[in-house]
């Protein structure tokens, strides 16, 4: 997902936002975030998995049920 959307810009307007986030963050703090986001993107992908297991889960549960 995050590929996609780094794929929607282009360079020209990506060098100004990496520009402003230098500018904020300083060139050390940058791997920091990026750590943080890279976790917070996996956290958000596990919670998605798990929700998507425990309904294919309850779907199958129901389906043997129905077939019982």
């Amino acid at each position: 997902m995050i590929q996609n959307l780094l794929l929607a810009f282009s360079f020209q307007e990506l060098l100004p936002i990496i520009i402003i986030i230098l500018i904020l963050f300083g060139g050390k703090k940058i791997p920091e975030l990026m750590r943080g986001m890279g976790r917070g993107i996996r956290e958000f992908q596990d919670a998605k998995n798990n929700v998507k297991k425990e309904i294919e889960d309850s779907a199958n549960d129901e389906t043997r049920s129905v077939k019982e």
